[in-house]
């Protein structure tokens, strides 16, 4: 059972102007810690009391009454109770009471005002590359302040603000929109949005992001305005490496990197890189190569020819083996008969006389053909 006494008003009126406690208001950020000061000129042999907003008793004197380790007596004497809290939560904010126990019982107010401390900007909108002439959008966005933070655009010509609470509904989530007509002089421009609050104490929190402009040359476009020709009208280089390899692979007005002949060994990292007036741009393309080389269609030419003239060769030489052998199995002999006498007949008649003869009593003469 709790009992309460009420005295009538009329009898502050008979209270010393010194027994009245004194506080002051204070602001904390998240996180911080807040210290909480009550004064009296003339305690009148009475003492001090903190309680929080909900009127929890925090400390009465010098003893603890509630528990929470957050929560540290610093000063206790007749004239002044001082307590601190640290580690700030945004639910500590409100008013916290300094009670003095006379009759009737003094109080006074402190206001506890916790700010929430904004997250790091974020911009979105330039996760592709803009091309020339168009208009870039691009939004800004904080949250976790307490009050709405402010937020300011380094580029651009137009900007909307919006405020949006938090679900939480005690700290708010800022956004800035700004849109602007991109030349190719913005590529690689620094855009940066920055957050103002009070919680940030003069500190500058900021995102800065860099442009990519596609910018026309020949009728195409080129990321990083490789592609606008240099100022001379000459068009950019482009020079081609591998990494791990020392020598460049080549460096001309041709983009294109061409393999007439494809081998295992041509996998890996090749590396771009194109200049120009207006600056360089750097592109790195894996390779792999994993099928077995293709022949081109010259080294498949010759290896039909060669194919042929085997084939000939080795049909000149069956032929010669087949001739040889034939005419070594048909081998013969010839006779030839001179007749004696003959050379001597005057005419023919005497010489077939003659040769009759003495053909009985001739040698035979053998001649043999191979």
């Amino acid at each position: 059972m709790v009992w309460a006494l009420r005295v009538p008003e009329a009898w502050g009126l008979f209270l010393p102007v010194g027994s009245q406690p004194t506080t002051s208001d204070e602001t904390v950020v998240t996180g911080g810690t807040v210290v909480l000061k009550c004064q009296v000129e003339d305690p009148d042999d009475s003492s001090l009391q903190w309680s929080n907003p909900a009127q929890q008793t925090l400390y009465f004197g010098e003893k603890r009454a509630l528990r929470d380790n957050r929560i540290q007596l610093e000063k206790s004497t007749p004239n002044e109770l001082t307590i601190s809290i640290s580690d700030v939560v945004l639910s500590d904010e409100g008013e916290y009471t300094c009670s003095l126990f006379t009759m009737p019982v003094r109080t006074a107010k402190a206001l506890v005002t916790v700010l929430g401390v904004p997250q790091k900007p974020q911009i979105f909108g330039h996760e592709q590359p803009i091309d020339e002439e168009k208009l870039a959008r691009l939004t800004c966005r904080s949250s976790g302040s307490k009050p709405a933070a402010q937020l300011r655009w380094r580029k651009g010509n137009k900007e909307l603000k919006e405020v949006v609470e938090d679900p939480n509904g005690k700290t708010f989530t800022v956004s800035s929109r700004v849109e602007f007509r991109v030349t190719k002089e913005d590529n690689e421009a620094e855009v940066t949005c920055t957050v103002d609050h009070e919680s940030l104490q003069n500190a500058e929190r900021s995102t800065t992001q860099k442009l990519q402009v596609h910018c026309t040359w020949g009728g195409g476009t080129a990321q990083g305005c490789v592609g606008k020709g240099m100022g001379d009208g000459r068009a950019p280089e482009f020079l081609w490496e591998k990494e791990g390899s020392d020598a460049p692979l080549q460096l001309s007005s041709d983009s294109v990197l061409i393999f007439p002949f494809l081998n295992k060994s041509d996998s890996g990292t090749y590396v771009c890189t194109a200049t120009s007036s207006m600056g360089s741009v750097v592109a790195k393309y894996n390779l792999d190569v994993n099928a077995s080389p293709v022949p081109s269609t010259s080294s498949t030419y010759h290896a039909v020819i060669g194919g042929v003239v085997a084939v000939i060769v080795f049909l000149l030489l069956s032929l010669l083996i087949v001739l040889g052998h034939y005419l070594i199995r048909h081998k013969g002999t010839y006779l030839t008969h001179e007749a004696k006498g003959s050379d001597d007949a005057p005419d023919a008649d005497t010489a077939i006389i003659n040769a009759e003869g003495g053909q009985a009593g001739g040698d035979d003469k053998k001649e043999y053909f191979i």
